[in-house]
């Protein structure tokens, strides 16, 4: 499986994640489908992957181009990543007591990373990605320090980050149409 074919799998299951997670909050009656829209999405997806080349050069391009993959600065962003959410879930725990902030924080440090992302595979549409999820666990944040409703708080935080992804990789997945610009994508 090619590299853009993890990276796409990985941001849509990342999508799923929290869009699943950030439902917990919500009324059944908006849960359920969401649940069920997202999970169609993440599968859809994955069916659509072989098939679709998608819209822009694969992560792997062969010789001339920049040769950028998953490889070891991958796992060292992963890793990075991994231990600043590590350390805020402590501190937001821990320190400031407001477990709602939890998955704000993940949000922001999720949309961070996209801005690294964007410069190590040459791919400045991931800065508009990583612009909007950070937006969305800042406002989480934001909510969850203020004492707003643990579902305002997933919808900024869990749905919204979730949408983004999972739509991110919908559009980064599908060919474009003729005529088209076929750099506007973000996965």
């Amino acid at each position: 499986m090619s590299t853009d074919r993890i990276a796409r799998l990985m941001g849509a299951g990342f999508g799923l994640v929290f869009v699943q997670v950030g439902a917990f909050a919500l009324p059944t009656a908006v849960a359920v489908p969401l649940r069920v829209v997202s999970v169609v999405a993440f599968l859809a997806l994955i069916g659509a992957g072989k098939w679709w080349g998608g819209r822009e050069a694969p992560l792997d391009r062969s010789e001339g181009g920049p040769k950028t993959s998953l490889g070891p600065n991958y796992q060292f962003l992963v890793g990075s990543e991994g231990a600043a959410a590590s350390l805020g879930i402590m501190v937001v725990n821990r320190l400031l007591h407001t477990p709602a902030a939890t998955v704000p924080w993940i949000a922001t440090v999720v949309g961070a990373h996209f801005f690294v992302l964007a410069v190590l595979w040459h791919r400045p549409s991931l800065h508009v990605l990583g612009g909007a999820i950070t937006a969305c666990g800042v406002t989480g944040l934001a909510l969850a320090f203020g004492g707003a409703p643990e579902a305002a708080v997933a919808t900024a935080a869990g749905i919204g980050p979730g949408m983004l992804l999972i739509g991110s990789v919908w559009w980064s997945s599908v060919p474009p149409q003729r005529g088209s610009a076929a750099g506007r994508t973000t996965i």
